[in-house]
């Protein structure tokens, strides 16, 4: 099995999560990447950005290592779908926060040629900028306001400033309430919350396949920390010992490996 370079900690979840699973299928098929290169048509160095996390594979090297590590295609393409989207949005907004004049590419694409500026492009960019900077004047200001106030739970205005206009003081959403109900049932342990077997959870993600993990973790004596459902930095360290003892992968990324390691 091979052993891989911990992925970019600025990686998408579901970017991270399509990854991982490129890299579960790459191993189960046996195959170097120079031979999943001969195989798929896709180069050796575009398999190594892939499978690095640092350029988004296409459609079709996604199904053709789909077929090779013999899993479903319609699965993984969707996958694929979700992860594409994710990273679009992320190339969007790096394009945002870029100063003005540098480019920011993804791996492996190549800087479309500068445009010329036209008044109109330049006026829209001037509202913007001044729609943004009042905004961010107005947030500070409420800010500033209700750390004034004592922090209990009342707003006061500042001078000048109607309290009506604030926003009132709501309390943050509870997280959803996750208990571990465990039973055995046909040589597996579950703890009530999903009866998965390989979705792949990495940090990042939440809901109830992550309470599941977190509630067998315990069971197996590596405490994750609350039964909260979000995968963390304590679920991640609880998991990658889960892994050392049972002589996986230690990468901390719950997949099908692990979660029969933590049902058996």
């Amino acid at each position: 099995m091979s052993r891989w370079k911990e992925l970019p900690a600025e990686l998408n979840p579901r970017v991270r999560q399509l990854v991982v699973r490129l890299r579960r299928l790459k191993d189960h098929s046996g195959l170097s990447t120079r031979q999943l290169a001969a195989k798929t048509g896709y180069s050796t160095k575009s398999w190594e950005r892939y499978l690095g996390g640092r350029s988004l594979p296409p459609r079709d090297a996604v199904e053709a290592l789909a077929r090779i590590g013999d899993d479903d295609p319609a699965r993984l393409l969707a996958l694929h779908e979700v992860a594409a989207d994710a990273w679009r949005d992320g190339r969007a907004a790096a394009s945002v926060s870029a100063p003005e004049g540098d480019t920011v590419l993804s791996a492996g694409a190549e800087p479309e040629p500068e445009r010329e500026r036209t008044p109109g492009r330049a006026l829209r960019i001037a509202v913007v900028a001044g729609v943004v900077t009042l905004v961010l004047a107005v947030s500070s200001a409420v800010l500033l306001v209700v750390r004034l106030s004592g922090g209990e739970g009342r707003t006061t205005a500042a001078p000048g400033v109607s309290s009506a206009a604030l926003p009132e003081a709501t309390p943050p959403p509870s997280s959803p309430p996750y208990t571990c109900r465990y039973q055995r049932l046909d040589g597996h342990w579950y703890a009530g919350n999903s009866r998965t077997q390989d979705a792949i959870l990495v940090n990042g993600l939440a809901g109830p396949e992550v309470a599941e993990a977190q509630c067998l973790l315990r069971r197996a004596g590596f405490s994750p920390g609350d039964i909260d459902g979000v995968y963390g930095p304590l679920t991640t360290s609880a998991a990658k010992r889960l892994q050392k003892r049972a002589d996986l992968v230690v990468d901390g990324i719950v997949g099908p490996h692990t979660w029969k390691a933590l049902r058996g």
